[in-house]
């Protein structure tokens, strides 16, 4: 799978500004992506050290259009842990 391909978007929220003081960063990811990948993404677009990739898959919601309910397709969230001194400039706001 292709580096550029993996990470979609940051996910910048309420909760994800707190795990950033901590050092882990969110992300919307490619669903067919392994933890390998991610790690190996990351390192490749911010130049930092990968030390752990949590990830989990999101379940669509369901929404309604007129009166037929349709399900929004699920999506794949990595939450990665860098080494220590190591930050991604993206989610500091600079």
């Amino acid at each position: 799978m292709s580096l550029a391909k993996v990470l979609r978007r940051p996910i910048v929220t309420e909760k994800s500004t707190l795990l950033g003081a901590q050092g882990r960063y969110v992300f919307e990811v490619d669903s067919d992506a392994s933890k390998h990948d991610i790690a190996k993404a990351v390192e490749w677009a911010f130049d930092v050290k990968v030390v752990k990739v949590n990830t989990l898959t999101v379940p669509g919601k369901v929404k309604r259009y007129g009166r037929r309910p349709s399900k929004q397709p699920d999506w794949k969230k990595a939450i990665v842990s860098l080494q220590a001194g190591d930050t991604i400039q993206l989610f500091e706001g600079a």
